[in-house]
């Protein structure tokens, strides 16, 4: 039978044994029935004592079972790994040696791990406080050890092993129990059959047959690797989270089957997964909304009554929630008993406060140091609207600003006003500019989409007697109305390894100081990250494009204009130091085109895993009031990103081709 092949419904079928010996265990609970076949090439033992001693074991096994019986049971709706217990015994019993020992135990064998192993859970360890054992109890239970020992083996995968248990030891001195061991050939995997039943082996959706691919592709125990029964145990819990993660919360193991071959060292597995109905989200109740509406806190988590239940978008509304400002916490569950077309959804939310105050401290290579205060009240003057206020100083580019956004309402679009103060200086010229915007906006999983109008007014001063046009220094005002349009399609936020995002903004308007003219003014840019080999390195491919289409008179403010350089733009130059040249001034310009490929590896893996990566890059860009005038600034150099939580911390090292320096960059953070 082949992966995914439909499997007997009959689940206390057995496979016939075809040896003289035969252990079989059949286990059932309410998720799911297993069966173990064990084969052996030889023959019970015939002595008395040995046969007294069988329905002890069996009776040992029988309490393992029970006990891994309700962890499988938990696994089926908590994801909890289960703990299937093969016929082969048990692990895990302590191991720790006693302040007096009657005895000791020597284990002698090649591999170190099974030395250990036995060394830490023999069933001796636990009788080695008995002081009082007589020759006839330790002759018994010398005996059990060595079973005990091959149902360790078992758990490995060594079905047939070589055991052997002596006593050394003078008889008036403290014995030893040396226990010899040879585990003999390995079981290995010959064959997995998993199938399916319920709504996922019927469905014609095709993201139904994904899952089914998923977890098929996914199986933790492919054929040729060594059985163990953490493996074994592993691999079904990996199956059973594919399933119920997606689609089919009320999913479980119907069936499982680890059929072992002893003498000829081969195992075959099979897993049968019922996925029960499929799931869609229904009505919500939101409890622990007191400060702010409760329908808040569904509209912020972009779930929706009909969406397909999945476990990953639920986890991620909850991050959502948490980090809207609105929430200290949020936590979403559904009801996997309720109606499986529109199951009930439940947010619990504890509230945040409604002021937040922060203060920040940074440094940049670009403006140098800044301190920052942000202040944010969820409920502005008593309204629905929420008020964020910044206030900057930086030597550079201090700011003052402050924007209100309303509730989202149920369509996802909120209204948004924002009023911003900021003075730029770019060493031989500083423009301090006024801007005014009001629009709509809506955040989406993917994509985010905003229409506003805008006014800009800035005024451009430094440029001392030099005889430069107004309209070149980006001296004037304009009003317009826009649409900016932003897509993200990575593997992971804020650390992406794969993925790209796209963003473009366009804007019509008419400039309102000086003669009116009109323009248009277009800027796009994309972020590609393309993965190389297996190995964790990856490409950074990103480019930036911007024009304004507007006469030569047109008085447009700095702010609409384009100047490039810098920590994320062209590394090797100066903040904003690629423009348009005035002797020893740079001005911004109308046209403005940025390219940039970053190659991006792992470093120190074995001691740091996931923590630095080194860099390799090349910068271009430039800037002018023509197409046919663009010339290109290079920078190429190097640096080292140390991966955090909030994103990569990256330091690099550039030198500009152009500016003929060596400039440090730092840069915090991942945004697009």
């Amino acid at each position: 039978m082949r992966r995914g092949a439909a499997a007997p419904h009959n689940k206390d079928k057995m496979r016939p044994c075809p040896t003289k010996s035969a252990i079989k265990l059949t286990r059932v609970t309410r998720a799911s029935t297993t069966s173990v076949v064990l084969k052996a090439g030889d023959a019970l033992p015939r002595s008395p004592r040995a046969t007294l001693l069988l329905p002890l074991l069996l009776a040992l096994h029988g309490c393992a079972l029970l006990s891994a019986d309700k962890t499988d049971e938990a696994a089926a709706t908590q994801d909890a790994p289960p703990r299937d217990t093969t016929s082969t015994g048990q692990v895990g019993r302590a191991g720790d040696a006693p302040a007096v020992s009657a005895f000791d135990i020597r284990v002698e064998a090649e591999d170190k791990d099974l030395r250990e192993l036995i060394e830490r859970h023999n069933e001796l360890q636990r009788y080695r406080a008995v002081t009082d054992l007589d020759a006839a109890e330790f002759a018994r239970l010398m005996a059990l050890v060595e079973r005990d020992v091959r149902n360790l083996l078992g758990t490995e995968g060594y079905f047939s092993p070589n055991v052997s248990v002596r006593r050394e030891g003078a008889p008036d001195a403290r014995p030893t129990v040396v226990i010899a061991v040879s585990p003999g050939q390995a079981t290995t995997v010959e064959n997995v059959d998993i199938a399916f039943e319920g709504d996922i082996a019927t469905s014609a959706d095709p993201a139904a047959a994904a899952q089914r691919g998923d977890i098929v592709g996914g199986w933790g125990l492919d054929e040729g690797r060594r059985f163990t029964q953490d493996r074994w145990s592993s691999a079904k819990t990996g199956a059973l989270r594919g399933l119920v993660e997606r689609r089919y919360p009320r999913g479980r193991i119907a069936y499982s089957l680890a059929d072992v071959d002893a003498a000829r060292g081969r195992a075959k597995l099979g897993v049968r997964l019922d996925s029960g109905p499929l799931f869609r989200l229904g009505p919500a109740t939101v409890k622990g909304a007191k400060r702010y509406p409760p329908e808040l806190a569904e509209r912020l988590s972009w779930l929706k009554p009909g969406d397909i239940y999945d476990q990953k978008k639920l986890v991620d509304a909850q991050q959502r929630l948490a980090g809207s400002g609105y929430y200290d916490s949020a936590y979403i569950s559904i009801d996997p008993e309720g109606d499986p077309n529109a199951t009930p959804v439940t947010y619990t939310v504890t509230e945040a406060e409604r002021h937040k105050v922060q203060l920040g401290v940074g440094y940049s290579t670009d403006g140098g140091p800044r301190i920052s205060l942000e202040h944010r009240d969820n409920t502005a003057l008593g309204t629905r609207w929420r008020a964020d206020t910044k206030l900057h100083f930086d030597l550079k580019a201090p700011l003052l600003q402050t924007e209100w956004t309303s509730l989202p309402r149920a369509s996802g679009w909120r209204w948004a006003v924002l009023a911003r103060y900021m003075r730029q200086d770019d060493g031989a010229l500083t423009t301090t500019s006024k801007t005014l915007r009001l629009g709509t906006l809506r955040t989406e999983e993917k994509y985010d989409r905003n229409f506003y109008l805008q006014y800009d007014h800035a005024s451009v001063t430094g440029s001392g007697n030099r005889d430069i046009p107004d309209a070149l220094l980006g001296d004037g005002a304009a009003v317009s109305a826009n649409y900016a349009w932003t897509g993200r399609y990575f593997d992971s936020l804020p650390v992406p390894s794969r993925g790209y995002g796209l963003n473009t903004d366009i804007g019509v308007g008419m400039t309102t100081v000086g003669e009116r003219k009109p323009f248009l003014r277009l800027f796009g840019r994309a972020l590609g990250i393309v993965p190389l080999g297996s190995g964790g390195s990856r490409l950074a491919l990103r480019t930036e494009a911007g024009a304004i289409l507007a006469a030569k008179q047109a008085r447009l403010p700095a702010t609409y204009m384009f100047r490039t350089g810098g920590d994320t733009t062209v590394r090797g130059y100066g903040y904003r130091r690629i423009g348009i040249p005035f002797d020893d001034l740079v001005g911004p310009g109308r046209y403005m085109a940025v390219g940039s490929v970053e190659w991006q590896r792992p470093i120190m893996r074995e001691r740091f895993p996931g923590l630095l990566e080194h860099t390799l890059f090349v910068d271009v860009g430039g800037v002018a009031n023509e197409v046919n005038q663009l010339r290109a600034h290079w920078g190429v150099g190097t640096g080292i990103r140390l991966i955090t939580p909030v994103g990569p911390m990256q330091l690099d090292l550039a030198y500009g081709l152009k500016s003929k320096a060596i400039r440090l960059h730092m840069n915090v953070g991942f945004v697009f």
